[in-house]
């Protein structure tokens, strides 16, 4: 008997790749219980007739499938070739684990032990990448069978998948634990290693530019402990390309045409953790412009007059960015002709001899193109007309991509899709005709807050609101908010038709109750209520459009507010006490009714109205109070901003405010006749945080300062001021007047932490508030005898309550004009601080961040400048309500 044998042990070696670097590969297959492998035995000389054939050994196979796999046949010859070529069909299939042929005279036996059967795919070691993320590149699957093959590949898929992360270290050892019934767990051990970060980047053959300045342009930078958070630190291959590239751009950008780089290789450390990587680069000689000029073909754009508009000009210093922009710009002219698809071409004239780039800007000849239609594509929830209504351009108009930049902006603005959007432009019926086709990814535009959370400013916030600002998918915006807080509640339900009756024209409304608990300061950190503002009320709004980009914007608004304070705390007698209640504050109770009309004049040209990038808005604003009502006044405000892109992400922003309100009433006085500021308390503006970072709430512009009076220890029976902050009260009061500037900076973070929600920025702001009446800078009360002193014509300047007149020959610290003692020592000075339009600046940086449980805003700003009295503020926060 003779038997033809190639067998394939089960413990084998899988994979003996060689990665870069000389990064070792996977490891062998190993099992559990480890088999001696069986001889080979010699197989002698066989030929002959095929007499029957039998198979053995098979379990799930049907012996005629197993026969189907061979070319071996009952009745035809055999050699030994022939049974060789047999077992290698058979391994092939990858479904036997080992194969024999017996010859018994012509009698083939086919004993075959197949291949098991997977019960379970198992990961071990892996946490820095979790299952979710290896799953899907393993390819094997339960019930399936298992092949040597398949895990090799598997491997090197998961191997593949670390170096992306780049942890080229990484390792994956297979296992094979057999089971019973033929079947096999795969385990998949893997030992993730450190992640490989470029340790150093060496450059040679700059001249020109130093290893720094060059390193600089590139996104891959040298691991150093100060970017711990940098991901540009690992080791990415695809990121090598991208860096050559980047080197390019910047040599190309400085006049250097005939840079190249000649080679980038990533090397290996002997440690097997980091990489170093070094460019060889040639740079070549530096170019000037030579003569440019534009040559068109298009009768409507004389290549002349583009020709003076070129920003580049014969002698300066070549610039491909340049080049680049300008072919953009000259198809954007040709775009705002009509010309949608006009070529512009840039034909090079190099003169080596004089170092110059000539420079022809040919636009071939286009026919002038119209709107053929517009498409819109991937709204569900939105209706056509509401993204329609948008576009600047209608089927059968001139084409003109200054229109459709604006379209888009527009479309941006609305907020109801994702950043992304694009107006794509296709070639329409004829070659004058195109479709515009917009492609919108709808997001959600119902928002639900429920939160609840902890305000420097107002301490513990509740607050619940439902708004829908596409509402029934026709861009009207409805909303309704409850708020809660330790000093403000509020209940407003508000909607908006942008486009009423189809019009070009916005009509909206708001009911509210807003009850407002204000507050002063006690001491450094204590505060007591003062005054309650109770404001019940409604607006209508309508806006129409004047021009593209500015629009007029109409309102009427009726409040009915109600001022009071506390009569236990406040009143003797039955009125409130100018001693108990501070200047100001008697004068401003009482019920009013406020019936105003008002107008803005709105200026507006930013590419997005949610997240600007460039443009500008300007708002100028005025409301008239006293038709009808118990309140007048004219309330004038303009406030402005500016965005520019500085590149790499970041947004410089400046924004500028200011107000100024004129009372129309008539002259008014307090309770002791003393003249009183005629725009009352709660009509004036004022200015802190959030405002102007940096300082308190209200803590910027005229207030009161209430100081108690202690006896001076040097002067016995003479009383001086306690200046311990712990016995001061702090009451600010407004102004008629103020304005407020700002400039910011938006930093850019990588692609993990914007999809966190967060926005770091840096700020300087500065400001004021001022403009009320300047009373006496000191007024004196409390239980006192009070003794005019002779031949004083002095009027009264504040109510002091005297409890024995009999005493009097009392002497102490007393407005001019009088003499005044302190009997028990509750006597108090009250000082007018802070009435000044010097600027109050401060500096800082904060970060916005969308976080799970609401809208987060941190702050830490530096009061640079301030007046005497201004409270001030280090760190500002607001958690779980809008900011």
């Amino acid at each position: 008997m003779m038997s033809s044998k190639r067998q394939r042990p089960v413990v084998a070696a899988l994979l003996a790749t060689t990665m870069m670097g000389g990064l070792s590969a996977v490891p062998a297959l190993a099992q559990d219980a480890a088999q001696p492998a069986a001889p080979v035995p010699a197989v002698a000389p066989a030929a002959g007739t095929i007499r029957s054939i039998s198979v053995v050994g098979q379990q799930r196979l049907e012996p005629d499938t197993v026969l189907s796999y061979t070319k071996l046949r009952i009745g035809q010859p055999f050699t030994q070739e022939s049974l060789d070529q047999a077992l290698r069909d058979l391994y092939e299939t990858e479904l036997f684990a080992d194969v024999q042929i017996r010859n018994d005279n012509g009698a083939l036996t086919i004993e075959v032990k197949e291949n098991p059967v997977i019960n379970r795919i198992v990961l071990e070691g892996n946490k820095r990448l979790k299952e979710d993320k290896i799953r899907p590149e393993i390819k094997l699957a339960p019930r399936q069978i298992y092949t040597r093959s398949k895990v090799r590949a598997d491997v090197a898929r998961i191997i593949e998948l670390y170096r992306r992360q780049g942890r080229f270290a990484a390792t994956v050892e297979p296992k094979m634990v057999q089971l019973d019934q033929n079947r096999v767990d795969i385990v998949f051990e893997i030992s993730e290693g450190p992640k490989s970060k470029v340790r150093q980047i060496n450059i040679i053959g700059n001249d020109k530019f130093n290893d720094g300045e060059l390193r600089s342009q590139m996104v891959t930078k040298q691991s150093r402990w100060f970017r711990v958070f940098s991901s540009g630190t690992s080791y990415d291959p695809d990121r090598l390309a991208y860096d050559q590239q980047k080197l390019r751009q910047f040599y190309l950008t400085e006049g250097y045409a005939d840079f190249r780089v000649i080679s980038a290789v990533a090397e290996l450390t002997p440690d097997k953790q980091d990489f170093i990587i070094t460019y060889v680069v040639e740079e070549g000689q530096r170019y000037k412009f030579g003569d440019v000029k534009v040559e068109s073909d298009i009768r409507d754009l004389s290549g002349a007059s583009l020709t003076k508009t070129l920003p580049m000009k014969k002698g300066d210093w070549y610039n491909a960015k340049q080049v680049e922009d300008t072919v953009d710009t000259l198809s954007q002219t040709a775009g705002l002709f009509g010309y949608a698809f006009a070529d512009v071409q840039p034909d090079f004239n190099r003169d080596k001899d004089s170092l110059t780039m000539g420079i022809n800007f040919r636009i071939a000849n286009a026919p002038r193109v119209y709107v053929e239609r517009v498409d819109i594509n991937g709204n569900t929830l939105t209706q056509d007309k509401v993204v329609r209504r948008e576009f600047r351009l209608a089927e059968g108009d001139a084409f003109n991509s200054f229109l459709v930049k604006r379209s888009k902006d527009r479309i941006n603005s609305l907020g109801f899709f994702q950043e992304k959007l694009d107006i794509e432009q296709k070639p329409g019926s004829a070659p004058d005709r195109i479709v515009l086709e917009t492609n919108v990814q709808e997001k959600s535009t119902g928002e639900l807050s429920l939160s609840a959370g902890f305000s420097s400013l107002e301490r513990f916030i509740v607050a619940a609101s439902i708004t829908q600002r596409n509402f029934r998918g026709k861009g009207q915006e409805l909303r309704t908010s409850v708020n809660y807080s330790s000093y403000s509640k509020s209940v407003e339900v508000g909607f908006t038709e942008p486009y009423f009756m189809d019009k070009n024209i916005a009509l909206g409304g708001d009911i509210y109750r807003r009850d407002l608990n204000s507050f002063r300061y006690l001491n450094n950190n204590d505060r007591d209520t003062t005054y309650k503002q109770t404001t019940t009320g409604f607006q209508i709004r309508a806006g129409v459009p004047i021009t593209e980009y500015m629009s007029l914007a109409l309102r009427y608004s009726l409040n009915l507010d109600d001022v009071s304070l506390d009569e236990d705390t406040y009143y003797t007698n039955g009125a409130c006490d100018p001693i108990l209640a501070g200047r100001y504050l008697c004068d401003a109770i009482g019920k009013r009714t406020t019936s105003s009309l008002g107008y803005s004049l709105i200026y507006d040209n930013r590419d997005n109205r949610i997240r600007p990038t460039r443009g500008h808005n300007v708002v100028l604003s005025q409301d008239f109070a006293g038709l009808g009502g118990s309140v007048k006044y004219i309330r004038t405000r303009f406030n402005g901003s500016k965005f520019w892109p500085l590149g790499g992400g970041f947004i410089f922003s400046l924004s500028a405010e200011g107000g100024y309100i004129h009372s129309l009433e008539g002259e008014r006085r307090d309770a002791s006749g003393a003249l009183v500021d005629k725009v009352r308390l709660t009509d004036r503006f004022f200015l802190g945080n959030p405002q102007i970072r940096g300082f308190d709430i209200r803590g910027i512009g005229p207030r009161i300062k209430r100081y108690s009076l202690i006896q001076d220890p040097d002067n016995p029976g003479a009383f001086i001021r306690n200046n311990d902050n712990n016995n001061t009260r702090d009451d600010a009061l407004g102004g008629k007047i103020y304005y407020l500037a700002r400039a910011e900076v938006e930093i850019p973070l990588g692609s993990g932490a914007r999809e966190m929600g967060l926005r770091p920025s840096i700020f300087v702001d500065a400001g004021a508030v001022a403009g009320l009446r300047d009373p006496q800078e000191t007024r004196f009360g409390g239980f006192c005898s009070l003794t005019p002193l002779p031949n004083t014509n002095n009027p009264a300047l504040a109510p002091v309550r005297t409890t024995n007149n009999e005493l009097g020959n009392c002497t102490g610290v007393a407005p001019s004009g009088y003499q005044a003692a302190y009997l028990d020592g509750t006597g108090f000075e009250e000082v007018y601080l802070g009435d000044t339009l010097k600027p109050r600046v401060s500096v800082g940086f904060g970060v916005n961040w969308n976080s799970p449980f609401g809208p987060f805003r941190i702050d830490i700003a530096k009061a640079l400048l301030k007046e005497p009295g201004d409270d001030t503020q280090l760190i500002s926060f607001n958690v779980g309500t809008q900011f």
